[in-house]
């Protein structure tokens, strides 16, 4: 089979493969769409390393069917459509025994150390289909919009930190497709006010499709905010791009007693200058996020079929397997939203 295969920083190879085959207690998914996000260009670059294994096929965002189940699995189906929580736990570390599995002292991720969805077909081992990390879907969706279920499940961790009550006013820095979707489950649990805030025109257009209520520049967003609320400052402040000159703005965004979460993340050794005391003295709520537990996968899928996520507003573009370079170049010139491959 065709897979787009990392072979060492800078590098990613289109290559044919063995087609993988269901052995006992194994899974074989076969793709149907593989949406892309700036972890895969970080991966790719060498920027990103912990976790990364050279010759490992690419892509952590996952939707297919189900295509085998090998020997002695039970309680999946040939032909449903599924997803993958690619966070694969030791369940015996002291994260995991604290019910934080996404940051497994030895976790290993689908599109890192296991093979992932830029391929034809994505073989789920024994380990992982015991662990109860392939998640079917209950109604059919668009397969673009199932691969949605891993970074959706990612906000949904997210988003239970800093919390949204019916009411709120929140601050998503950065309209790209975390922002988008941190902007929609805003919407989903009750803000009045939705304050956006991007440097693209096309990006913030789609924004206020999406229903924020304020979409403005950076420059404009301290002056929006203060609109919305009064002066009185945001209930909840999500960072969504990893840029350090906003651990401070965040801050200064966030209301007496209101909550804020460093969502995105930045470059490796690079550090902000942060003003404490903005914490202090207004008594912030401040956390981060990274990956998702099954439950938060499970949960996203949810989400999806229900229908309160556009997913035609988050994935805007389509290339083949076969022009995954072209894949990656849209997603680093920011083409669109986001990208997906169908191979």
């Amino acid at each position: 089979m065709r897979a787009a295969v990392f072979t060492g920083p800078g590098s990613i190879e289109l290559q044919d493969i063995e087609t993988p085959s269901a052995g006992p207690g194994e899974i074989v998914i076969k793709v149907e769409a593989a949406t892309l996000c700036g972890t895969d260009l970080r991966i790719r670059s060498g920027a990103k390393s912990a976790g990364v294994v050279p010759g490992t096929v690419m892509g952590h965002e996952i939707a297919g069917r189900i295509e085998q189940i090998g020997e002695g699995v039970e309680g999946y189906e040939v032909g449903r459509q599924a997803t993958v929580a690619i966070v694969v736990a030791c369940n015996h570390c002291p994260q995991c025994l604290d019910g934080r599995e996404h940051l497994c002292d030895h976790l290993r991720l689908f599109g890192y150390a296991i093979n992932g969805g830029f391929a034809e077909y994505v073989l789920v081992p024994a380990d992982v289909v015991a662990n109860g990390n392939v998640v079917q879907a209950t109604k059919e969706l668009p397969p673009t919009h199932l691969a949605l279920a891993e970074p959706l499940s990612c906000c949904l961790n997210a988003h239970a930190q800093y919390r949204v009550e019916p009411g709120d006013t929140v601050v998503i820095l950065g309209a790209g497709p975390i922002g988008l979707l941190q902007l929609q489950l805003a919407k989903m649990s009750g803000a009045r006010n939705i304050v956006v805030t991007n440097r693209s025109a096309g990006r913030r257009e789609v924004a206020e499709r999406l229903g924020a209520t304020h979409v403005v520049s950076p420059d404009d967003v301290a002056a929006a905010v203060a609109e919305a609320t009064g002066g009185r400052g945001a209930d909840a402040v999500v960072v969504c791009i990893g840029a350090n000159e906003l651990a401070t703005t965040a801050l200064e965004l966030a209301r007496p007693g209101g909550r804020v979460n460093y969502f995105a993340g930045f470059s490796k050794g690079t550090s902000a200058d942060v003003e404490v005391n903005l914490i202090h003295y207004k008594e912030l709520t401040v956390t981060g996020g990274s990956n998702a537990r099954r439950a938060d996968v499970v949960r996203a899928v949810k989400v999806l079929e229900s229908g309160v996520i556009d997913g035609d507003a988050i994935v805007t573009h389509t290339f083949s397997l076969d022009d995954i370079a072209d894949a990656y170049q849209a997603v680093e010139d920011k083409l669109g939203v986001k990208i997906a491959v169908t191979p």
